[in-house]
């Protein structure tokens, strides 16, 4: 294969993913904790949509946004993670260039789109709560779906300009991506091109999508909390809580792994090259495996489902 610094522009057909380049020797022990959290983020999120399906009492609105939260979920997992399982059992590293592609796109768009769902799920709590008797006029079912045509059209859209700037680099000899999956930096770096565009528009495409939905997360609460601490009804303050508790355990979880993932891309010459990568692809497993089980376990409505789902499978 010619060198990448001869900057010959061979065409390229089809991309080389090489997981953890330093550590590939225990790619297969990892593979059984990530099967492990696949098949229960996969088993999880059916059995939630499922019984949302199938349970008249949870076909309301808040159920409604969180089974967009679990489809995104269920996309976002089978995009990434049966191409890791395929390298790290059957060594399948080739990807083709058109795949590669939409993989980065799918995974760009469908991370913000998980971010604004949680943005209209805040919104859906603080109608709940600071304006109750509004709350049927307000969250509707023509809500929900007009919601959700604007999480899926505004980071779709948005997003979308990330892998076509990237797919119409040139790109070098060099066909070899030090990644598990095509995330945009990984990939454009192999381009002979000056790429500095590239990587300011995801960045500032990411940061105004992501940022903005995380200040209108910050607002809600804010105004839900102010109205809890007026509240002087016994037992109504854990009651209004408990109501936006799951919700709040969720963006937690998907806050935190995205937020020590940027810490640790940031600190990338001071970390193994290895641990940003692991934790990418645990982004795309641990949120989607614990949003139905926070759910399931804090709300009394999808347990009473979940088991009614289980006597009829009797």
């Amino acid at each position: 294969m010619a060198s990448s610094s001869n900057h010959s522009t061979v065409p390229i057909s089809e991309f080389l993913l090489i997981c953890f380049p330093n550590f590939q020797s225990w790619q297969h022990w990892l593979s059984l904790p990530l099967s492990f959290l696949f098949l229960l983020a996969m088993g999880a999120n059916t059995t939630l949509l499922i019984t949302i399906w199938l349970e008249a009492a949870l076909h309301q609105p808040m159920y409604y946004l969180l089974s967009l939260l679990s489809l995104l979920d269920i996309v976002l997992c089978l995009t990434v993670i049966p191409k890791v399982l395929a390298i790290f059992w059957f060594d399948v590293r080739s990807i083709s260039f058109s795949a590669c592609f939409l993989q980065m796109f799918i995974m760009n768009s469908f991370l913000t789109m998980e971010s604004c769902t949680f943005m209209v799920m805040a919104y859906d709590r603080y109608v709940a709560i600071c304006h109750p008797l509004r709350y049927p006029s307000i969250i509707t079912e023509q809500f929900v779906v007009r919601a959700a045509i604007f999480v899926i059209s505004r980071n779709a859209l948005i997003s979308l300009p990330v892998p076509i700037l990237s797919s119409r680099l040139k790109y070098c000899a060099e066909n070899i991506i030090n990644n598990c999956i095509c995330t945009n930096l990984s990939v454009s770096k192999l381009s002979c091109e000056d790429i500095t565009f590239n990587r300011l528009y995801q960045f500032v495409a990411g940061w105004t999508l992501l940022g903005s939905d995380l200040i209108l997360i910050v607002l809600s609460y804010s105004f839900i909390l102010k109205v809890v601490l007026r509240i002087k009804a016994e037992g109504a303050v854990a009651k209004a809580l408990n109501t936006c508790g799951s919700h709040f355990i969720l963006i937690l979880f998907f806050s935190t792994v995205l937020l020590v993932l940027v810490i640790t891309n940031l600190a990338r010459k001071r970390i193994p090259p290895d641990i940003p990568i692991l934790l990418n692809i645990l982004h795309h497993l641990i949120p989607p495996a614990l949003n139905p089980i926070v759910y399931g376990v804090r709300t009394k409505e999808i347990k009473q489902g979940i088991q009614n789902l289980l006597k009829k499978l009797r």
